[in-house]
């Protein structure tokens, strides 16, 4: 009787077969998947590019790319839509690089929702800011002419 990984007829044919099935299984993500040689790098966190603006690591522009396409957290109230804190000189709008930072200004039951920088770019009302990680380490403040400069970066590098 034959067990698992005993060879049937000199192991020939198992061992073409095997390997084989390495290849298919390979190419399909299936088990046994060897990890890409030159993996894909991931992109910098938006936690990762505020620390690297504030520290005047990366430019302006750079960090656009990445807040465009990073998930930002906002608290929200009973009603749709953006909370504003108009206890400052303008208005802003609190905005979190992450579920724990929006945790540490807001408590744990809080409720919030998330979308991309490019939305918050997008929906933000005219005459606002908003702030990033208003409680963390490297906190920033975007008034609302920093985000006029947004939109029209945000603009020209979509129409040109």
């Amino acid at each position: 009787m034959y067990g698992y990984g005993q060879p049937m007829d000199g192991g020939a044919a198992q061992q073409q077969y095997a390997s084989s099935q390495q290849q298919m299984a390979g190419g399909l993500g299936g088990y046994g998947q060897q990890a890409p040689l030159y993996p894909e790098p991931s992109p910098p966190s938006l936690a990762d590019a505020v620390r690297a603006f504030t520290t005047g690591q990366v430019t302006a522009e750079d960090f656009q790319q990445v807040f465009a396409t990073s998930k930002v957290y906002c608290p929200r109230g009973d009603n749709p839509g953006f909370l504003a804190l108009h206890n400052t000189q303008q208005p802003v709008i609190p905005m979190f690089t992450s579920l724990k930072e929006l945790r540490r200004y807001a408590g744990k039951e809080s409720k919030y929702f998330v979308i991309t920088g490019a939305e918050v770019i997008d929906l933000l009302p005219t005459g606002y800011g908003f702030v990033l990680d208003m409680e963390g380490e490297h906190r920033m403040v975007f008034d609302a002419k920093a985000v006029e400069q947004m939109v029209d970066f945000a603009m020209r590098r979509m129409y040109g």
